[in-house]
């Protein structure tokens, strides 16, 4: 018997402008915490005419201090996993979330290469959460290509799990009142 092939997903993915639109309509506010990706996520959410309707601001966060300083990563996090891990990315944008005030926030932490990658934790490995007052959700990525291509990747993965959030709030879920992380 042949193995069974799972079913393909189809994603609309928003365009800019379109994300834009849909943050502005429901009166939602959204931050970043950058750093694989070095504020390429908050370039592109500003890059349309009133983006300072839905964009509050960014944090890039590329040294671990500065992820505890200004996004309130903590340390045994970072000891325990490093910052290339769902968790790390998980608190990243709940702090930004918290310190930048938004209804969604959404963080970024990978390898972008060519150098910094091991067996375990390989270049293009990327963390994607996105934050909101219901919960948060990471994605686990592998992205290939050069640094540019990881950081390209890693930006409209970001944007359209936004996006995804922005069409369906029912996406991220609250279980008995504590957030969920959920990570695929």
């Amino acid at each position: 018997m042949a193995p069974e092939v799972p079913e393909r997903v189809w994603v609309r993915v928003l365009t800019d402008g379109e994300l834009g639109a849909g943050l502005r309509a429901r009166g939602w506010r959204v931050g970043t915490a950058e750093s694989c990706t070095g504020g390429r996520v908050a370039a592109r959410l500003t890059g349309t005419a009133g983006s300072s309707d839905y964009f509050a601001g960014g944090i890039v966060a590329y040294a671990n201090r500065v992820k505890e300083a200004l996004l309130g990563v903590d340390a045994a996090t970072l000891a325990r996993e490093g910052a290339v891990s769902a968790s790390v990315a998980s608190e990243m944008a709940v702090g930004a979330r918290q310190r930048l005030g938004v209804d969604v926030a959404v963080a970024t932490t990978g390898i972008a290469g060519p150098t910094g990658g091991t067996a375990d934790k390989p270049v293009g490995l990327v963390f994607v959460a996105v934050a909101t007052a219901t919960g948060v959700r990471v994605r686990r990525c592998q992205f290939t290509g050069d640094r540019a291509a990881v950081q390209e990747a890693a930006t409209a993965t970001a944007l359209a799990m936004v996006g995804q959030v922005v069409e369906a709030m029912d996406e991220v879920e609250n279980v008995d009142g504590a957030s969920l992380l959920v990570t695929e």
